[in-house]
């Protein structure tokens, strides 16, 4: 049920909220925030909203950048990280017109709901449910410098293999040995066990929590499936809650794709199914692995447009150190069931058929979700509305270990983007399906593709401390 105005009041009345905090969403998915006392909060504050800078936050709008940002009430909970008592809600932002305000287009919230309603629009399906699995590292300490006489970074996890001369108890993990390892060698349980009870009272169910694979501290935070918009705003407030409670219990947490060397890195798998009027779209007893046809071209279209994606689904240069053979990161384009080498992985374990789904596994934590889920949509889409067939195609069904095939038959397969510009260039050449129906401004990729490219550059011309290794003595 629908939150109203009232119902905010009596909010902030039975809680003794002092503060209402306005949480917006900048180009690289990133929370920023405006707060008022809590007794200035009204009718006037939802229908004028809040205003702000939208060059600020990334967005190079035609426009004249002054926009305003409207809360989405439904969204409201307690603040579990402020000492005064806060009361936080994301919303929308929205372009000052006369005599009504109208959608920013660039805004991630709105164009996940122009995704939603771009599905709905097609007849295929009106519901997209998406599961990301938040993969992330627990340090005890880390810390880095970019200067010109010190280039270098250091991190330390207390229970990991490099630690087994100093930490003197003896309860040190092996080196890519921690998955589902149990106490006394995981001793941030305790700290998971508060981010997922954190999670539930901000209304996001949660599956379960684990120790990941990485001895240096890798765990693992899997929510239920959720409505893909919903979910968007759940990744964020995840990622906020995980961050957080990381602080409180003295740790530091990270989701970058690939923070330790030699170890397995961080992704953000993303499950997703189809609904229509409530009854599942993917699902049919007699197709391989029990997914239907419209299963299979969604597949089809994330396969086919799977080297543009990774600009918006893996945004980062430090994604691609990650997507690579022998961590079970996915490298080669194609689907099979229970194969984590093949970039869509079909869960056995998904019988029923309002559960049976696939997941794309190349994603991480340092994208925008509401672009990243966005564009799967638009993609998967791409692929139903032009029937594109992945077994037609080639790229599957993959039913061996893609990392131990002979040399010359890896040769024969089609391998995901190795390098962020590469990435890039492929978005360029290939966006007409994301900007279908006006879901993703053109200037949007534009700017997007601009920002990265200039972020790839800087990062290119630092010196790395491998190639004083490397190099020095030449």
């Amino acid at each position: 049920m629908a939150k109203t105005v009232q119902d905010i009041l009596n909010l902030i009345e039975e809680n003794n909220i002092r503060m209402v905090d306005f949480k917006m969403v900048d180009i690289n998915g990133q929370f920023r925030h405006v707060t008022i006392p809590a007794n200035h909060f009204s009718e006037e504050t939802v229908k004028d909203g809040i205003g702000f800078d939208a060059s600020n936050y990334g967005y190079a709008v035609v426009e004249k950048s002054d926009m305003v940002f409207i809360p989405d009430l439904d969204t409201a909970m307690i603040d579990p990280f402020c000492e005064v008592p806060t009361l936080s809600m994301t919303g929308n932002a929205m372009i000052i017109d006369n005599p009504e305000n109208r959608p920013l287009a660039q805004y991630p919230r709105n164009i996940v709901l122009a995704a939603e309603q771009y599905m709905k629009d097609s007849g295929i399906a009106d519901t997209m449910l998406i599961l990301p699995e938040f993969e992330f590292h627990l340090f005890d300490n880390v810390g880095w410098s970019v200067q010109a006489n010190n280039i270098g970074m250091h991190l330390d996890v207390d229970q990991s293999y490099w630690n087994s001369d100093v930490e003197g108890r003896g309860v040190v993990v092996a080196k890519q040995k921690n998955y589902h390892i149990a106490k006394p060698f995981d001793p941030t349980y305790e700290c998971r066990s508060e981010m997922c009870l954190l999670m539930e009272e901000a209304g996001i169910p949660i599956k379960y929590h684990h120790p990941d694979v990485g001895a240096s501290g890798q765990f693992d935070i899997e929510p239920q499936l959720g409505q893909m918009s919903k979910m968007a705003d759940a990744s964020m407030m995840i990622k906020y809650i995980i961050r957080n409670t990381a602080l409180k219990h003295g740790k530091t947490a990270t989701l970058m794709p690939k923070p330790v060397y030699g170890e397995a890195g961080n992704g953000m798998h993303v499950h997703m199914l189809l609904l229509k009027d409530g009854e599942p779209v993917f699902s049919d007893d007699n197709g391989y692995s029990h997914l239907s046809e419209t299963a299979h071209y969604f597949m089809g279209g994330l396969l086919k447009h799977i080297a543009s994606l990774c600009a918006i689904t893996n945004p980062s240069t430090n994604s691609f150190k990650r997507l690579v053979p022998g961590f079970e990161a996915p490298v080669t384009v194609g689907y099979a069931t229970s194969n984590r080498s093949a970039v869509i992985r079909i869960p056995a374990y998904a019988k029923t058929p309002h559960l049976r789904r696939f997941e794309l596994r190349n994603p991480d934590a340092t994208c925008n979700p509401y672009f990243c889920y966005a564009a799967l949509l638009m993609a998967g889409l791409d692929g139903v509305k032009n029937k594109i067939d992945p077994h037609a195609n080639g790229w599957g069904p993959y039913d061996v270990n893609l990392y131990n095939l002979p040399e010359e038959e890896k040769a024969k397969l089609k391998g995901l983007p190795t390098s962020l510009d590469a990435a890039l260039d492929a978005l360029e050449a290939d966006n007409d399906y994301l900007t279908a129906g006006g879901v993703f401004p053109k200037e949007l990729i534009a700017n997007f593709i601009k920002t990265k490219r200039e972020e790839c550059r800087q990062i290119a011309n630092i010196p790395h401390p491998a190639e004083f290794e490397r190099y020095y003595n030449l």
